[in-house]
């Protein structure tokens, strides 16, 4: 451990353990899946961290989940703040695939020629590094255009990729092309943020984010294959030509044919996987299962990194990576309680599980 390395994560280890206490613990999720209705549920979470986020009389569940969002946001503006270079440049493109789902919203709601007060409630808080203002935003809704709306994104490293993707757009009237363009380019930008790390830095953004990266590229080749039925060239153009365990030769086997259950066992053999996944009929809940899977595997490589020397990328990028898996977890939540629903139809699917919760809590 280098003196450099201890002064450039002193100040990011003190405050984000600060913070990793403050997560949600087993008997507070306990609670909550037990809450008999949404009030109960936000009361629980009154007293939590997500506090001063939730208070608003009259609450609906949709403003609900924005505003723990808001505390999330809020987190990545602190730690990008602190943390120098490199480390700043990663957790910012990391905060960016927020800004891209922001985009998709915007661009499926001039679609649907939904207002701009509908989509607003869709859209992620803005914190101040954000590269599309509300206003911008506002200005591509009110164009009633994609191909003008994506002019408006021309100042942002997002431009160059969709309007290379608009002339698609127009001949198919599909916002696919547009949002596979989006993907793309921002997982090609948060792995570029990874190489200019050195160990043990980059060591942890490649089993975090690298790890979230290969997920995602998985699950992309399946999925085209499976439910868009896309040829071999196409699968390959839009998936990424590299990962951290998810090689090339992995997506260009399922691009081919391959048996799908075999190259996932081959990647991850620690992990249980449904024996067919290779066509609709018999992928869907095995498809499901592997994404909840890889997300609770993520999970615990994000624990991990509190063990051992503190002094490293890893502290922040795993707080904060567990972070959105417990909004995530928190919008299951809030939305079946919304719904009333039973909680065997919503637990199942959430990240967190009760071992996850009494790992967590032997951490901090």
């Amino acid at each position: 451990m280098s003196v450099a390395s201890v002064s450039t994560y002193s100040m990011v280890h003190a405050t984000v353990r600060a913070l990793y206490s403050k997560m949600l613990g087993p008997d507070t999720w306990t609670a909550l899946v037990q809450a008999k209705d949404l009030d109960t549920a936000l009361s629980v979470l009154s007293k939590t961290a997500y506090s001063t986020h939730l208070l608003l009389k009259g609450i609906t569940p949709r403003r609900a989940v924005y505003q723990i969002r808001r505390r999330l946001a809020d987190i990545y503006e602190k730690l990008i703040r602190l943390l120098p270079g490199e480390g700043s440049q990663l957790l910012l493109w990391l905060w960016r695939l927020y800004e891209v789902d922001d985009i998709k919203a915007v661009l499926r709601g001039i679609e649907a020629r939904a207002s701009w007060e509908q989509i607003l409630l869709l859209l992620y808080p803005k914190p101040k590094h954000a590269l599309l203002s509300l206003d911008t935003m506002q200005r591509m809704v009110l164009s009633g255009d994609v191909a003008r709306a994506v002019e408006l994104t021309s100042h942002t490293p997002y431009y160059n990729a969709l309007v290379h993707a608009v002339e698609r757009y127009k001949a198919e009237r599909s916002l696919f092309p547009l949002e596979v363009a989006l993907d793309l380019e921002h997982h090609r930008r948060l792995w570029e943020s990874i190489e200019g790390f050195g160990d043990p830095d980059r060591t942890w953004a490649l089993r975090i984010v690298g790890s979230m990266i290969d997920m995602d590229n998985l699950l992309w080749a399946i999925r085209y294959r499976i439910y868009h039925h896309l040829s071999e060239e196409e699968i390959i153009n839009y998936t990424l030509p590299f990962g951290y365990q998810v090689g090339d030769e992995h997506i260009r086997a399922i691009a081919a044919g391959a048996d799908i259950a075999g190259i996932v066992k081959s990647v991850y053999p620690e992990i249980p996987v449904a024996e067919k996944m290779d066509d609709e009929s018999t992928a869907g809940r095995g498809l499901q299962a592997l994404e909840l899977t890889l997300q609770r595997r993520i999970a615990a490589q994000c624990r991990a990194a509190f063990i051992g020397d503190p002094f490293h990328i890893g502290i922040p990028l795993g707080y904060l990576v567990l972070s959105e898996y417990e909004i995530k977890d928190l919008t299951v939540l809030i939305e079946a309680k919304a719904s009333q629903l039973p909680i065997e139809t919503f637990e199942r699917i959430m990240v967190f599980q009760s071992t996850a919760y009494a790992d967590m809590a032997a951490l901090r």
